[in-house]
């Protein structure tokens, strides 16, 4: 696969991964899936990463690539207490496991806006699209693919 057909990928992954988790009543074969789909995130995020690094796009864009892929790993531990039915209250009703869960979230988002801006700039970046500046006010129609 084409590392930016991958880097788009990724997005898609992860947008399908929060419309599964927010399946109200999930049963354990969607459960199962969101596992599956988590570790193709892992998966994913790795390709992306190793795949920026060997190029010669700016050093933040593979930085960004190497904290998605970081923290496409941290959410896959915070969801293994979750998958583990961690329970029980800290204080004032709050517990452990909706404490883990609301981070899993946050680092979910965390991904997909990295994931999104690592892709757009990566694109933006092969097809040199920086080298072709616009008149201000401008907004070009799109160049046709010969």
């Amino acid at each position: 696969m084409k590392l930016w057909m991958s880097l788009y990928a990724m997005i898609w992954v992860v947008f399908i991964e929060f419309l599964l988790a927010m399946t109200p009543g999930a049963s354990v074969v969607l459960r199962n899936l969101h596992i599956v789909l988590g570790l193709v995130i892992i998966g994913l995020a790795w390709y992306n990463f190793n795949g920026v690094r060997w190029t010669s796009v700016p050093g933040r864009v593979k930085r960004i690539a190497k904290t998605t892929f970081i923290l496409s790993i941290a959410i896959g531990v915070l969801g293994l207490p979750l998958y583990f039915g961690t329970v029980g209250p800290i204080f004032f009703g709050i517990t452990l496991g909706g404490l883990i869960l609301f981070f899993h979230v946050v680092v979910g988002f965390a991904i997909i806006t990295q994931a999104a801006a690592v892709a757009i700039v990566y694109d933006m970046w092969e097809d040199r699209e920086f080298a072709k500046e616009t008149a201000p006010g401008d907004v070009p129609e799109m160049p046709v693919q010969k």
